[in-house]
């Protein structure tokens, strides 16, 4: 499915249709490996368009944006527990193997926050749940980084569609840098929490 169909098919939507649409490529997205293809983080963007037009409303848009990225990554979770080696190991994602293999790396230095990280990055989004299941990772562990990822990326790209309003088709390419934007300060965030700790712990030794 391209952008520009999934742009056409979502902006003439209202009301429930709008949300039904929404909510199935943000759940779709990462649902299965191959859920790449599906421009789930454009839906959600133009979501928040429809709010700004008042075809629907911003907070049920975004709660049904949330609901989608945490069940659509749960169902993906699922799939890598029972399937994830074989399709790893499947020609059919053959041209993808080197992205897996850096989910993977991600996966075994990061843990859990590779699931929170993973959810601002188009592919990784797409297959980290899989490869979380693939590795087993206990499932209470999986969904607390994951709905961490999904209520941020969610209720922000809902967010901006909404600020973009009639500005729509600026949206797209601001979207990825909104993307390494956001994931850049969530990462400055988390290393001066990491470094004050340090700090409070050293004066505490001394």
């Amino acid at each position: 499915m391209s952008v520009s169909s999934v742009v056409d098919q979502v902006l003439r939507l209202h009301g429930t249709a709008a949300y039904a649409l929404v909510g199935l490529l943000a759940f779709a997205e990462a649902a299965v490996f191959v859920g790449f293809v599906v421009p789930g983080e454009t839906a959600v963007l133009l979501g928040g368009v429809l709010a700004h037009q008042h075809r629907v409303s911003l907070v049920g848009m975004a709660t049904v944006a949330v609901l989608a990225a945490i069940i659509g990554d749960s169902v993906g979770y699922e799939v890598g527990r029972h399937f994830g080696t074989r399709l790893v190991d499947s020609r059919f994602l053959a041209k993808r193997r080197e992205g897996l293999q850096r989910g993977q790396d991600l996966l075994r230095r990061k843990g859990g926050r590779a699931v929170f990280l993973a959810r601002f990055t188009a592919f990784l989004r797409a297959v980290m749940p899989g490869l979380a299941g693939t590795s087993r990772m206990p499932y209470p562990r999986f969904l607390a980084f994951n709905a961490a990822g999904g209520l941020v990326w969610a209720v922000g790209y809902t967010l901006l569609g909404y600020l973009a309003g009639a500005s729509y088709r600026k949206v797209e390419s601001v979207a990825g840098r909104a993307s390494a934007a956001l994931l850049g300060v969530i990462v400055v965030i988390a290393v001066v929490v990491v470094v004050r700790r340090r700090r409070q712990h050293g004066e505490q030794g001394c």
